[in-house]
């Protein structure tokens, strides 16, 4: 299956090998680790009461529900570079806008999840490029409006503010 544009996951370079990376290691490492300590909590005996054979075999279950996460990411991702600080929204951008009518600011980032990850300090929202908000500012400049739906049906307008690279 090619990844279409709407499920394509946008990530630097950076974010691609570090996902890579923790990839290789829960395939090799984790799991090998994993199936020593089932291993060694059959040996032991009853399982039914096994406290240390039903933890590892949960373990084992989030192991391999993350190695299908990045393996789905990895296989949809869209490896770009940082983008300029030229004032131009697109994905990998600190985005500022200001709903229509209102005083206030909101600044979220537009990318994925996996761009945050890096630095779990950071307390962003995310918004993907093709959400109705992400699609309706993507290619836009500071100073610009754009309108979009809402998932409520209504239409909202909102100015950039600020589109820095994140």
């Amino acid at each position: 299956m090619t990844p279409t544009e709407s499920d394509t996951i946008w990530v630097t370079q950076e974010a691609y090998d570090r996902l890579s990376a923790e990839l290789d290691h829960l395939k090799n490492e984790v799991r090998t680790d994993i199936t020593a300590k089932i291993a060694a909590a059959r040996d032991e005996g009853d399982l039914k009461e096994n406290g240390g054979y039903h933890a590892a075999r949960e373990e084992q279950g989030k192991t391999e529900a993350r190695i299908r996460q990045l393996e789905d990411m990895l296989r949809r991702a869209e490896v770009g570079e940082a983008p300029a600080d030229d004032g131009l929204v697109e994905p990998g951008m600190k985005i500022t806008i200001r709903f229509e009518g209102d005083t206030d600011t909101e600044t979220f980032l537009l990318g994925s999840r996996e761009l945050l990850s890096m630095d779990s300090s950071v307390d962003l929202d995310i918004y993907s490029p093709t959400s109705p908000l992400g699609a309706a500012i993507s290619g836009k400049k500071v100073g610009d409006t754009a309108t979009y739906e809402a998932p409520n049906g209504k239409s909202l307008s909102v100015e950039i503010v600020d589109a820095k690279p994140f």
